[in-house]
């Protein structure tokens, strides 16, 4: 079906009046619990059916029953919460607390071990997702240790909306500090998870459910380091079920970098939401020595990585005829490739593909990220002025855009990296094509002093040999440089 049709409500004058409301809703206690009594019949046919008509219940829905549950999990929906005091959270509690005191999810268990249902296990494991956003539900569903293993074998499940709901459950409970290690030592003690997600990763063309589990990694890497260790040096060859499309159930060795990479190419250009989870998840891999090493020591020495990182910055993010405001939407996604550039620039400069004749595009980039930033930084300056208290506007003092520190921050690491290697041919190169130019190294310099003073004044100095009068020209608008050469 196209779409989840409305959940019913109960008759206001009859129902109601025989307490048959759900909470102070108007849903009906007694639909609810009728379906989950269809439910508990569809996983315990009468022994009367055939084995062949058992089987057939299994594997199919009757578009009833698919209603009704498709009602049922309508009515669990968590979205557009804002707080517990909003009445459409309450609305969504009540019907959570009844499926809770009902033992649904006991009745979930029973559909997750023996339907062999798609559509049914899918919509099972997204109303348990639905449930799981309160908190003591969470909890509940998080400590049934059968019902966690169930769910993490789902994610080897050949049925792409089913794992999509399972990994929008286990992204709300790893949302939840209150549960959240429980899913951690649980995944940590489940080897078959990094090959089903990795599998997922690497040959999936569903978006929606690539950022879904790439939103699962990132999160596992930023709650626990060593799982991210254990997960950078697997590559161990297991049998993780049928794939999602007419891949052999025999898996190759996974790697954590190369799975992640492919997965960035496929929703880069679909979903930018998606490529920032992605780019966070190769940050938080260069943030230990060994997620570095898993970059640059691969067969390719890391050029695969290198050549996606460059192609997203110099092609595609923060371009020449974008308006400078970009840097505000891009500033998450920016800040991440340019902390692994920059982890990778600093590890491998001896890389065919680092050398600087082949990356005065990506030194360019980077000063039009920092012209972008001053500019944003300026109307920020004068917008906050306007709207500030008078005491604040005397004292001159504007809160500085923290995300966009982080990126100036990362910028200035790489470029004050990548200007000391240049030589008088590459300054020559970068200026005849544009690259470099009076104003754009006025730029950098007004960024990079004094904390890379030794930076600038290396790029200076073969700067002279390659173009004396805009040396000079510099060091009159930068008399500090002129002090100490």
């Amino acid at each position: 079906m196209d779409r989840n049709p409305s959940p019913p409500s109960s008759d206001a004058e009859d129902e109601q009046a025989a307490g048959d409301s759900i909470g102070n809703t108007v849903y009906s206690k007694h639909w609810l619990f009728s379906i989950l009594t269809k439910l508990i019949e569809v996983i315990s046919p009468e022994k009367s059916d055939s084995n062949s008509n058992r089987e057939e219940v299994q594997t199919e829905l009757d578009e009833e029953m698919e209603n009704d549950i498709c009602k049922m999990w309508d009515m669990s929906m968590d979205e557009l919460v804002l707080s517990a005091e909003d009445p459409l959270s309450r609305v969504r509690l009540d019907v959570a607390l009844f499926l809770q005191e009902f033992n649904a999810p006991d009745i979930f268990m029973g559909v997750f071990a023996k339907s062999k249902c798609p559509r049914l296990i899918e919509i099972c494991v997204g109303i348990l997702g639905n449930m799981a956003c309160f908190q003591d539900i969470c909890m509940s569903i998080s400590k049934d240790d059968n019902l966690g293993q169930i769910l993490l074998q789902h994610l080897c499940d050949s049925d792409s909306p089913t794992l999509l709901e399972t990994s929008r459950l286990l992204l709300t409970c790893l949302s939840q500090a209150e549960v959240a290690n429980i899913w951690v030592e649980r995944i940590r003690e489940n080897p078959s998870v990094y090959d089903c997600v990795c599998f997922i990763m690497s040959s999936s063309t569903n978006v929606e459910l690539l950022v879904k589990v790439g939103e699962v990694v990132d999160k596992l890497f930023d709650l626990d380091e060593e799982l991210m260790l254990k997960w950078i040096k697997n590559g161990s060859c297991q049998s993780v079920g049928q794939s999602t499309d007419d891949s052999p159930e025999e898996h190759p060795d996974f790697k954590i970098v190369p799975c992640v990479l492919e997965a960035a190419k496929q929703v880069c250009s679909d979903n930018p939401e998606g490529l920032d989870v992605y780019m966070h998840i190769l940050q938080l891999l260069t943030t230990v020595d060994e997620g570095i090493h898993a970059i640059v020591q691969s067969p390719d020495g890391g050029k695969e990585t290198w050549t996606l990182l460059y192609g997203l910055v110099c092609h595609e993010l923060c371009q020449p005829d974008d308006p400078p405001i970009i840097i505000q939407e891009q500033k998450s996604v920016l800040a991440s490739i340019l902390s692994v550039l920059s982890a990778m620039f600093a590890s491998q400069i001896q890389q065919e593909y680092v050398k600087m004749r082949k990356n005065m595009p990506l030194i360019g980039s980077l000063i039009r990220i920092l012209q972008n930033m001053e500019d944003c930084g300026k109307r920020s300056f004068d917008n906050s002025k306007k709207s500030q208290p008078e005491e604040t506007k005397k004292s001159g003092t504007v809160e500085e855009d923290f995300h966009l520190k982080i990126l100036k921050d990362i910028c200035c690491e790489l470029l004050s990296n990548m200007l000391q290697e240049l030589t008088k041919e590459n300054i020559l190169e970068g200026l005849n094509q544009g690259y470099l130019n009076e104003q754009k190294c006025s730029c950098a310099f007004q960024n990079l002093l004094p904390l890379y003073f030794t930076s600038v004044e290396s790029f200076l100095e073969a700067l002279r040999e390659a173009d004396q009068t805009l040396a000079d020209s510099l060091e009159k608008r930068f008399p500090s440089l002129r002090l100490q050469t």
